[in-house]
């Protein structure tokens, strides 16, 4: 396989033609801007180094943290326009909340549709989003803590209500709780800790999880309490309502969660 470098195409020799065909050899493309980083010969990034690790970790998701992730952030901070502009140029917008210290990525909505989605969403199930409600109110109930430890018994004790609407036995419950809380992990809502089963809070649950997932969890156990099933509705990260998709099979009241697509 051959290398391509982007280049321009030398010269021809000395007491060469006019017409004689071109010498093919590249010779790398001088910066015209001195003041670019040129972290590679032919390098044409107008980021420095810092703010280009910064915008790869919000492309590969799942948020940047002002705590955990320092001096990204702060080289965030410091090239917030030009890192959006590049997101914008793949379709993407950032969501930034400097008070709880967490941004995200977002895929941008086209006023004609049709925009391609650099950002896969992964709807939730409706107890996944009931699971998220009861991290948030431990959460808001820290009171501006450092960090929020919960466990998983304590969160499976308080989703229990939820079992006789949904028509679970205790056994199937529990696999659900489960899976719930593996899925808390998988989209960055909760961190590990040393002490197994126990996890420490996102503040990203601030920012994603308000009163219309509050309100779409409670239509659907009211639904479901009344022998209806769950409300098929999804809410997307941004909390906006919008009917239909949900995809597993006891959805509803979910939530879109935002995956940055990999290339493979």
């Amino acid at each position: 396989m051959t290398d391509t470098t982007w280049g321009r195409v030398a010269p021809p020799p000395d007491g060469a033609p006019a017409d004689a065909a071109p010498d093919r050899t590249t010779e790398p493309f001088e910066l015209a801007d001195s003041s670019r980083p040129g972290l590679w010969p032919g390098d044409r990034g107008s980021l420095d180094a810092p703010s280009r690790r910064a915008l790869l970790a919000l492309l590969r998701g799942p948020y940047l943290s002002a705590d955990r992730h320092g001096d990204l952030w702060k080289a965030l901070l410091r090239d917030t326009d030009a890192i959006v502009a590049r997101l914008n140029d793949v379709y993407c917008d950032l969501v930034v909340d400097i008070d709880v210290g967490v941004a995200f990525v977002r895929n941008v909505e086209l006023p004609d549709g049709g925009a391609p989605r650099a950002v896969r969403t992964a709807p939730l199930t409706f107890l996944d989003t009931a699971m998220l409600l009861v991290l948030r109110q431990h959460f808001l109930a820290s009171d501006g803590a450092d960090r929020v430890i919960v466990g998983k018994d304590e969160v499976a004790e308080q989703l229990d209500v939820y079992r006789g609407a949904m028509g679970r036995d205790e056994s199937d419950f529990a696999r659900r709780v489960n899976a719930s809380w593996t899925n808390m992990d998988k989209h960055g809502f909760t961190q590990r800790t040393d002490v197994e089963g126990r996890v420490e809070i996102s503040p990203l649950l601030r920012i994603i999880v308000g009163p219309e997932q509050v309100a779409a969890v409670r239509a659907s156990y009211e639904r479901m309490a009344a022998g209806g099933g769950p409300a098929e509705t999804e809410v997307d990260r941004e909390g906006d309502p919008r009917p239909g998709g949900a995809s597993s099979e006891d959805a509803g009241g979910g939530v879109d969660v935002s995956e940055t697509e990999e290339a493979s």
